[in-house]
């Protein structure tokens, strides 16, 4: 997996919760109203999943791939596919409709990576292992669990995993850039404090010391 560099990592969109109840029965709206060809309601529904998807783009991209590529638009060229193929889409669940998203934004690195890193005898798919990825979030989500006030909703709840990966993602796109990365290399990444302060330059000290700021402000939210 190619390791994530995310300093220069843009502030993610806003989205919706779509793990809440209100937005479980909006789930079933939109993508009826998407299948009726209502292009702003498709665009509402995937909106909902782009904090997750900018994420698992993020974690795709060293510091040498951010100077040519960025997330963002990296999922706003899956966006555009997601919106061109979308009657292709048989899925019935958010389950199903992640894992087509997700499939999406492979191939949407793997053009990328292809227009932009010159590879020889080596399969680019194997290096973009988004799935792998996906996983780590998911499990992530879990561990991060573990320091939400006690006011967030309850971890045990009824969540299906990757529904926890997307509320993840939102929560974490709330969050100051430098926050969000060292959360995401030390939860999501499971680097060590000196990896994470050579990623960030920064000594051990202080990346210590943001890493219990960013857990502060993570719990606040």
């Amino acid at each position: 997996m190619v390791a994530t560099d995310s300093s220069s990592a843009p502030p993610l969109a806003s989205s919706p919760d779509p793990t809440s109840g209100s937005n479980h029965a909006g789930f079933a709206s939109l993508l009826a109203q998407a299948r009726a060809g209502n292009r702003d309601a498709l665009g509402e529904l995937l909106q909902w999943y782009a904090n997750y998807l900018t994420i698992l783009a993020s974690t795709q991209l060293d510091r040498r791939l951010r100077r040519r590529l960025n997330p963002s638009d990296i999922v706003q060229e899956a966006m555009m596919a997601a919106h061109q193929d979308f009657g292709d889409f048989r899925g019935t669940s958010q389950g199903e409709l992640l894992c087509w998203l997700r499939t999406i934004l492979i191939h949407t690195l793997h053009r990328s990576f292809k227009r932009n890193v010159t590879v020889e005898k080596r399969d680019i798919r194997r290096e973009v292992s988004l799935d792998s990825v996906s996983n780590r979030l998911e499990e992530s989500a879990g561990n991060l669990a573990a320091i939400l006030p006690a006011n967030s909703p309850s971890p045990s709840a009824p969540m299906q995993a990757r529904e926890r990966a997307v509320a993840l993602a939102d929560q974490l796109s709330e969050l100051k850039p430098h926050y969000r990365e060292v959360i995401v290399l030390r939860v999501l990444q499971g680097l060590s404090f000196d990896e994470i302060a050579q990623r960030m330059d920064r000594n051990c000290g202080a990346v210590r010391m943001l890493w219990l700021r960013a857990l502060e402000s993570f719990k606040n939210k």
